[in-house]
Parts: structure tokens; C-alpha cells; sequence
């Protein structure tokens, strides 16, 4: 969701004539944007302004603004807490940013704006991005959640849901489309619940009509909360071919205690009803989910049953935090909190069993084909490659529809000899399965013909 509004901010600006920069030292501008959703991600906003105070002495013209979940939290405190910050605005006024920006810019002022609005705030789709010819991006499709988990800032920060209108969100995609765009994920606190309640079309009914824009090849979204996932969703998993065959259903916890404790308005046996439908569907699909460990009144029995949830479902990948208090979230008055050293050993816990389980699932990959959209030049390359292969190789980097990352080499000796691959789909064989990746070779590299920044590329 941060870099979906991150673009926005950029895209606003243009008209102000700011462009981006990788050197903060050149910048006439700074802007934070921020999140809220974990205590660490607030105490590293805090720690980078901070930093900024030497960068506002040496240049006392410069504009320094924070945006996002802490700003809207906080407001006019941040103001207090940050003496050099010239700007704070909330979740519902990037809109309204150029007109506050202008402001500091005339009368040397201080402006904080966390207003909030009651319907979605619709803007002209990013079409004119810095980042034109990006193969994968996100789409925001709703904002704010109305399911008020215990442990969760979103519903205060943010607001209630509100759901964009498809048309708009066609329109975006389709110009995106224009200029490169080939993978979408739509992006919303509860995506499941999209349209419900401004009456719109369904999710499913959504992803029926993006499954028609020409030129895209895949979709995906985030976040499906599982008291929402409908039978008409999962199978437009077996229905769609773009919808890419990975699903992130967050579920938190393994214990029934602790699900009503968050208000997560499920169990476990339903949950897991649910993810048997999906694989009835769809028997390949890959899982990723989401964990909180060492809520309120979580006990060592508690813990345990997350780690057995993990063994039954055997996800693909998981994201997995220690419990902290957040302002506002009901969470932080429950009593029995677990202590800090023990929250960090179930953490670490749990973390090793699913590296464990992701690992033997990449390595069970081996031998097999599959069908990866290259979204550019691989960024990182292990030791192991760098010794096996000459550096004068191309190394790429593209993901498979289950969002596993594969790397791989285009050798002179390869069909695709040194094309641009980026924003094909290409066949690589597996060769070998790490914990957090594949690497492969080429075997087929799919025809295409389509428009790249305006020049017509016709492989077929």
C-alpha cells in the first residue's frame, strides 16, 4: 500500500516541477511516508528525521514532510517531537499535498493536515510515472477496513473500507497497460470485501473484468482476510488464466484462544476448511500467510498450535512479527503480555520450521518447468553462481505464477541470444532450490508483440 501512495506523492508533485532524486543530499523536498502497522516501523521514522535536523541546518530552504499511517496517528504531536519538520499530512490528503506544499513553499510556514474523508479519495490513474515500463506494479482498489482486529491501527489511521470505483480501477490498469505494465496486484486492507459497501460489483466479478485487459499476462492481490474468501473467489482461481496460482491469507494464529482474543472472526477449523477448498480448486496453489507471535495471553500450549497449523498447511512463505502495543488498538489494554525474550525465542521458532518447509518445497522443484515473467536484471547473485558462471553473463530475475523468485543466465548460446527479456514469459527449467529462490536455465522464451514506451516489438 506504501508504494502505491509512495508513486501518488511522486506523481502529484510533477506539477510543482519536483522530480526525484537518489541523492538526499540534492533534494529540495523530503518526504517520509510512513507506516504505523508495527512499533519498529515507527521507531525507524522517528530515527530518520532525526537525521534529517544536520541536512535542514546546511540547508534551511529545504522542505522536510511526513506522510502516512505515524503521521496521521500522531499530527500536530510529530510537530513537537520533530522541530525541522515543515509538513505532516495523513492517509487522506496526498490529494491535497501540492496545494500544502506551495503554502510552505510563499509563507514559510508549518502545516499539519490529518483530515479524514468518508468516501474514497479518487485521483487521475499514474500514467505518467517516473517509473514508466515497470513490468509489475500495484493498484490500489480500496482503502480503510472496517473489521477492527484487536491488535490493528488500520481502521483508525486510515478509516472505514471504502472501495474504489471499477471503472477507474479498469481505466488505471488499461494505461498502465499502455506503458509497460504486465503483472498487477491489487491492492486493499480486505480486498474479499470489495464493493460490498458502496454496492459495487464483487472482488470476483473484479477480477473477471481486469482477466480481459489485452496485453496484461498476470494478476494478483493482497490482502484476503479468510472470513471473507468466497467459493465465486476461489474458483476464479481454476476460471481465470491471468489470476497467477498463489493466494496470502493471513491467519495470524494457530490457537482459537487467541483468534477471539484479535477478533479475527474465524477458527481454526474454518480457516482450514478454507484453504481444503482451495486446493480442491486449484491442487498446486501456493500459501502464503501472515503470524503474530506473542500476543496477549498467548501460552507455550498457544504457540504450539501455531506451529502445528504451519505443518498442516505447509506454506509456501510466510511474514511473521512480535506482538507490540499500537495507540488506539484495543490489544494494548489486555493483560498477560508475554515478555520480550520469550516473544523473540517463538519468533525465531517459528521462523525456523517455515525455512525449513519452504526450502524442501523449492527443492521438490528440481527437473521441473516453469513459466516465470522476467521483471528485469537479477539484483543480488549468490556466491555459487558467480563462480559457476562467467560475470560477463546476463543474470535475470522473473517470478513463477506461485511468486517463487527464479534466477537465471541468458547465455549467448541461449534461442533468446542477448534480447531484452524484460516482460516475457520465459520457460526455465529448475536446476536448484534455496530457501528464499530458485535458479534455473532457459529452455523457451514465449513470442510477443507489444508496445514498449511507444516502440512496437514484434517477436512472433
Amino acid at each position: 500500500m506504501n508504494v502505491y501512495d509512495s508513486e501518488r506523492i511522486a506523481e502529484a508533485l510533477k506539477p510543482l516541477k519536483y522530480q526525484e532524486t537518489s541523492d538526499l543530499k540534492r533534494a529540495d523536498l523530503v518526504i517520509v511516508n510512513t507506516c504505523a502497522i508495527r512499533e519498529k516501523a515507527e521507531q525507524k521514522v522517528f530515527s530518520f528525521l532525526g537525521r534529517l535536523a544536520g541536512l535542514k541546518r546546511k540547508n534551511p530552504d529545504i522542505i522536510i514532510g511526513v506522510g502516512g499511517c505515524v503521521a496521521q496517528q500522531e499530527g500536530e504531536k510529530i510537530l513537537e517531537r520533530v522541530p525541522h519538520l515543515d509538513v505532516v499530512f495523513g492517509t487522506h490528503a496526498i490529494s491535497r499535498l501540492p496545494k500544502i506544499i506551495q503554502r510552505v513553499e510563499i509563507k514559510k510556514c508549518r502545516i499539519v493536515d490529518v483530515e479524514t474523508i468518508t468516501t474514497i479519495d479518487e485521483f487521475e490513474a499514474v500514467r505518467d510515472s517516473v517509473d514508466e515500463g515497470k513490468v509489475a506494479r500495484f493498484v490500489t482498489i480500496m482503502r480503510g477496513c472496517d473489521n477492527y482486529c484487536t491488535y490493528c491501527v488500520v481502521p483508525y489511521v486510515r478509516g472505514g473500507e471504502r472501495s474504489r470505483n471499477p471503472e477507474h480501477i479498469i481505466e488505471e490498469i488499461s494505461g498502465l497497460v499502455d506503458k509497460g505494465l504486465r503483472e498487477v496486484t491489487l491492492l486493499g486492507q480486505n480486498v474479499n470485501s470489495y464493493g460490498k459497501k458502496q454496492g459495487l460489483c464483487s472482488f470476483s466479478e473484479l477480477l473477471y473484468r481486469i482477466n480481459e485487459i489485452e496485453g496484461l499476462l498476470r494478476v494478483r492481490f493482497t490482502t484476503s482476510h479468510p472470513k471473507d474468501l468466497s467459493d465465486a473467489l476461489i474458483n476464479a482461481f481454476k476460471e481465470l488464466p491471468k489470476l497467477c496460482n498463489h493466494i496470502h491469507l493471513p491467519v495470524q494464529s494457530g490457537s482459537n484462544k487467541i483468534l477471539e482474543r484479535m477478533n479475527r472472526k474465524y477458527n481454526r477449523q474454518q480457516y482450514l476448511e478454507k484453504v481444503d477448498k482451495l486446493r480442491r480448486v486449484k491442487p498446486d496453489i501456493a500459501i502464503s500467510s501472515d503470524f503474530i507471535v506473542g500476543f496477549p495471553g498467548e501460552t507455550p500450549a498457544d504457540f504450539e498450535e501455531t506451529l502445528n497449523l504451519i505443518r498442516q498447511v505447509r506454506y509456501d512463505s510466510l511474514f511473521a512479527f512480535k506482538y507490540s502495543d499500537r495507540p488506539n488498538a484495543s490489544a494494548s489494554q489486555l493483560s498477560a503480555k508475554v515478555p520480550e525474550w520469550e516473544k523473540k525465542v517463538r519468533l525465531q521458532r517459528l521462523l525456523d520450521l517455515q525455512e525449513d518447509i519452504t526450502l524442501k518445497k523449492n527443492r521438490s522443484l528440481v527437473g521441473s518447468t516453469q513459466i516465470i515473467l522476467v521483471e528485469g536484471f537479477s539484483k543480488k547473485q549468490s556466491s555459487k553462481v558467480r563462480e559457476s558462471r562467467p560475470p560477463a553473463d546476463l543474470q535475470w530475475m522473473g517470478r513463477t505464477s506461485t511468486n517463487k523468485v527464479v534466477n537465471f543466465f541468458q547465455d549467448e548460446t541461449d534461442a533468446s541470444g542477448n534480447e531484452m527479456l524484460t516482460g516475457r514469459l520465459v520457460h526455465v527449467r529448475i536446476e536448484n532450490g534455496f530457501s528464499h529462490s530458485l535458479w534455473g536455465k532457459p529452455v523457451h522464451v514465449e513470442p510477443s508483440a507489444i508496445v514498449w514506451k511507444g516502440v512496437e516489438s514484434d517477436a512472433a
